[in-house]
């Protein structure tokens, strides 16, 4: 048991590499460059050591001796300084090809994990706060290069100065050498359990971080609700229990790895006595001279120093190799929505798209949609309508493929939508929601979202289809006007006709309407619900509606509860019916 215990640390080294290096390929002459340097310097930390032995027998025992190379004794602390320059050189250069190498990685590995995120399964999101996203998709990146990369250069200078070390050791005094290396493998072998101890420490810590930065980013969005609530305290409460279990975790992480240092201090000082008394002892019989003891303690102080504290650099490293499990625990997540091999290119909507038996279930046993059927064709208006929780968004978000049907089929043309190409299918589909999501910027900025190289004439068209002509024009800057971020300077009305105006300038033949005006005041619907009848001209729609009022006139109204198709009709028609509809209309306009 503890002998795979022992191999733990070298075996995640080699697998975390291993699965770094594509990142790591093409920066490798610099990131070689900057390990290899790493061995002078190392290196260079047995010259003060064996420089003192001449001096220490020559100079002050007046043992005689030769020096190196039968030198001068005056050229040593020459050699001594010159050594030391080159040192302080080369760990310069190595720091700052660390610092590039691992900017670079880091870099790379954070465009890889944004592709990610760019293409990752809603149903991710939908369950994951924006503060673990942050911490899984930015802060781990970080963490696994700069740890990983700066402790190699510390780990490489560190053991090619123990050789160097080891090797003065056993040039002065085999026998004391023989002491010091037994002593420095049961000073290392602590190390050895760290990863368990820590493990389920640090995930509650990226946990409890990620929660953190939620908290944030709730308290900057939601200011005005916190203030109107007044949710000072509330909110206050939260964040406070937040840090205090960080702290908790924090100490916790301290009990089980701060022991590391000074266990290693107890060890190595076990092992300078037992040199210091055993060198006595040699000494005393002329085994050895007095500068070869001298040179070996120095040797071992320079060696045994920077063991001390290794300690700390190898939770760091264990720190890393976690981030970096948790880096490729996102990367090779599998995703649900994906092109087929050699999908179909969408080039039109021809003729219809039908509903074939859709059952769909966000959680497993749990329906939301059961046995769905409905043609819609080419042109038609389609309103669904329900009570709340009935299904309806389920049913329009199923069709840009945002999660997948469950099963049954989706029809476009006569072709499954899972057998189109994402690309293709999503250009084909414009969609307006209840809160739709304008990006920090420009008015303009945001407009061209919907086609990059609209011409000014199409963005006209497009601003005067959706109803945007006289706010704009009493705007200092027009169309460059800043709206902040997520459009904070603009109404509600506003932001909505930006979004039918990007629409507009998709020119996209299907059209998803998602309760477009169902937050918005009389004044405000009565603008936008004009902007949305222009944009529905001369395309197949699917409304969802709150307000049964803005949908008499479509081709055919679907009542859906509880998952479930329970009338299809046109207004009149099902009005005739005393039905669900009927209840539903009743209800909405009772006492008006």
């Amino acid at each position: 048991m503890s002998k795979n215990t022992s191999k733990l640390p070298k075996s995640q080294f080699v697998k975390n590499y291993k699965r770094m290096w594509p990142f790591i390929k093409p920066f490798w002459f610099r990131a070689l460059l900057a390990t290899l340097i790493t061995i002078p310097i190392g290196s260079l930390d047995a010259v003060i050591a064996l420089a003192l032995k001449p001096f220490m027998d020559t100079v002050i025992m007046e043992q005689g001796g030769a020096t190196p190379f039968n030198l001068p004794l005056y050229i040593i602390p020459i050699f001594v300084v010159f050594f030391t320059i080159i040192q302080a050189i080369l760990e310069y250069t190595s720091a700052y090809l660390n610092a590039w190498t691992g900017g670079k990685i880091t870099q790379e590995l954070q465009k890889k994990l944004y592709r990610k995120l760019l293409i990752i399964d809603q149903s991710y999101l939908d369950m994951t706060t924006s503060g673990m996203v942050l911490t899984r998709f930015s802060g781990d990146a970080a963490t696994a290069c700069s740890g990983l990369l700066s402790n190699v250069k510390v780990f490489t200078t560190r053991l090619f100065s123990s050789i160097a070390l080891v090797g003065v050791l056993l040039y002065t005094s085999w026998q004391l050498a023989i002491i010091a290396i037994l002593v420095l493998g049961f000073a290392l072998y602590p190390l050895t359990k760290i990863r368990k101890k820590i493990k389920d420490i640090v995930k509650k810590s990226v946990e409890i971080g990620g929660s953190s930065l939620t908290t944030y980013t709730e308290t900057y969005a939601g200011a005005k609700t916190i203030a109107s609530y007044n949710l000072q305290e509330y909110q206050k409460k939260k964040f406070f229990n937040l840090l205090t279990q960080g702290f908790k975790l924090s100490i916790k992480n301290t009990q089980r790895t701060a022991w590391l240092s000074p266990m290693m201090h107890i060890i190595i000082s076990i092992g300078m006595a037992a040199a210091i008394w055993y060198g006595s002892y040699l000494i005393t019989n002329k085994i050895i001279t007095t500068g070869d003891f001298v040179s070996f303690m120095v040797a071992m102080l320079m060696l045994y120093t920077p063991i001390k504290n290794i300690g700390k650099n190898f939770n760091q490293v264990q720190l890393s190799f976690m981030a970096i499990d948790r880096v490729f625990e996102i990367l090779d997540m599998p995703l649900t929505i994906k092109d087929k091999k050699n999908p179909i290119t969408l080039e039109a909507l021809k003729k219809d798209i039908v509903f074939e038996n859709v059952n769909f279930a966000y959680k497993e046993d749990t329906p939301v949609l059961k046995n769905i059927n409905l043609t819609v064709k080419k042109g038609q208006k389609i309103a669904f309508v329900g009570n709340s929780g009935g299904g309806k968004s389920t049913i329009i978000s199923l069709i840009p493929r945002f999660y997948e049907v469950g099963s049954g089929h989706i029809k476009i043309d006569g072709h499954d939508i899972r057998d189109l190409s994402l690309q293709s299918l999503r250009q084909h589909i414009g969609v307006v929601f209840q809160d739709n999501f304008l990006f920090s910027g420009t008015i303009r900025d945001n407009l061209m979202l919907g086609k990059f190289d609209a011409t000014e004439d199409e963005i006209k068209t497009a601003i005067k289809s959706a109803c945007l002509e006289d706010f704009i024009a009493e705007l200092e800057d027009g169309l460059d006007t800043n709206i902040g971020e997520r459009g904070t300077l603009l109404s509600g009305g506003q932001k909505q006709r930006i979004a039918i105006a990007r629409a507009f300038l998709k020119n996209a033949p299907i059209l998803i309407l998602d309760e477009a005006t169902s937050a918005l005041d009389n004044k405000s619907e009565a603008v936008v619900q004009q902007a949305i009848d222009n944009l529905m001209e001369s395309r197949t729609v699917f409304v969802i509606a709150h307000r049964l009022s803005t949908i008499q006139n479509v081709d055919k109204i679907v009542v859906i509860n509880e998952g479930e198709i329970v009338e299809t009709g046109s207004h009149d028609e099902l009005m005739s019916k005393n039905g669900a509809y009927h209840a539903l209309y009743t209800a909405q306009f009772k006492g008006k």
